[in-house]
């Protein structure tokens, strides 16, 4: 196991009513800047009872963020701030307004042009404090310090990070997720699920604790994320989905492992260039990613396939084309088809998706670093 250091100071407030509890946790002399999406909160009840928790605070708030946050309107969520004296923000939201929110909480307190946050890494030191109330299990934003913002007239997703820019708090309230579209609901378990193999799909090096409980994770996304769908308004089944979702990446269980993340770069090409759902790339890319690196991943795909799909019998190469198999049968369960060819998108498409690759310097992937643009166009064409 290599070496660490761990901190997660992120305070999580779980369970139905909970929403109730941001009234004591940010402070009544602190301007809140409540910031959230296209406005379904409006709709579901969420915003009547943030209104109601915010009732002896002074605040405002800011709509519109998009389902792949745009960095122009995050400016415009800039200037609000300036121009209301805003001191603490608030998402409500999922993982994209927690991301948006992370961002403009970096700018507003950033010595320069917020674009070289996402565009040459520059170093965020300080951020207004932030809180989240969660209202879909996908991203774990909710209690990390990372996020990604898109330039949509350049076709750029960025990811940046800072852990300056951690939530204080975040409230998960698992009936807040009951009237979710089916496909926000589906995406967001796949987004789970592959937060947690990208931590865990790579090589042994014997950290047990992690891998037990990345195993857990990916065993109960895949016991309850088709009931997710079927039994929306069944609490544990949403609460278990909620709690996995978040548990897969606050950092807990990539403590001391070596880390993959080479699917998530490649399908950020993909939403950019094609406008396809986050948890859709993620279920095109995967399986195609690994059968490619099916050799550098041996040890740990019949690990996988012994630990979380009980397939114990036949060869090796058996036992890992069936864990393949049937991991594109999980995503196609939740209704999220896992080809290029069903979004679309085909073999010319390739090219321009290894360019922008190159454009952000996406040429040494992996584990081992060795998914190079050739590597990433081989696995491209098995998505096909």
């Amino acid at each position: 196991m290599y070496n660490f250091s761990f901190q997660n100071p992120t305070k999580l407030i779980f369970g139905e009513g909970q929403i109730s509890k941001i009234a004591s946790s940010i402070p009544k002399d602190k301007k809140v800047l409540v910031i959230y999406g296209g406005g379904s909160i409006k709709n579901n009840g969420v915003y009547d009872k943030v209104s109601a928790a915010l009732a002896e605070h002074q605040w405002s708030e800011f709509g519109g963020i998009e389902p792949n946050p745009g960095f122009h309107t995050c400016l415009k969520a800039l200037e609000q701030i300036k121009a209301d004296g805003s001191e603490y923000l608030l998402a409500v939201g999922g993982g994209s307004v927690a991301d948006a929110t992370k961002f403009i909480a970096g700018a507003a307190c950033f010595n320069g042009d917020p674009l070289t946050i996402l565009t040459e890494g520059a170093k965020v030191h300080q951020a207004l404090p932030l809180g989240v109330v969660l209202t879909l299990p996908a991203t774990g934003s909710e209690s990390n310090p990372n996020g990604v913002v898109t330039r949509y007239e350049t076709q750029d997703k960025m990811p940046f990070y800072s852990r300056a820019l951690y939530p204080q708090f975040a409230v998960l309230d698992p009936t807040v997720t009951y009237s979710l579209p089916e496909k926000q609901v589906a995406n967001g378990i796949v987004d789970a699920f592959v937060h947690t193999i990208e931590q865990y799909l790579t090589f042994p090096v014997g950290a047990d604790l992690q891998d037990r409980i990345a195993e857990g994770i990916l065993r109960t996304l895949m016991d309850n994320g088709p009931k997710a769908l079927s039994e929306p308004k069944n609490y544990n089944v949403r609460a278990n989905v909620m709690w996995s979702a978040t548990m897969a990446l606050n950092g807990l269980i990539g403590l001391g492992v070596p880390q993959d993340w080479s699917t998530h770069f490649i399908g950020h090409e993909l939403t950019a260039l094609h406008g396809l759902d986050h948890g859709q790339t993620l279920a095109v890319i995967l399986p195609g990613m690994m059968e490619e690196k099916r050799e550098q991943k041996r040890e740990k795909l019949l690990q996988y396939a012994r630990e979380v799909l009980a397939i114990e019998h036949g060869t090796e190469d058996e036992r890992i084309d069936r864990a393949i198999e049937e991991t594109r049968a999980f995503f196609e369960s939740l209704g999220v088809q896992t080809r290029l060819s069903d979004y679309g998108v085909g073999e010319d498409d390739i090219p321009p998706m290894i360019a922008a690759l190159k454009k952000h310097n996406m040429v040494a992937l992996g584990e081992h670093q060795d998914v190079t643009p050739e590597v990433s166009a081989a696995v491209l064409k098995r998505c096909l």
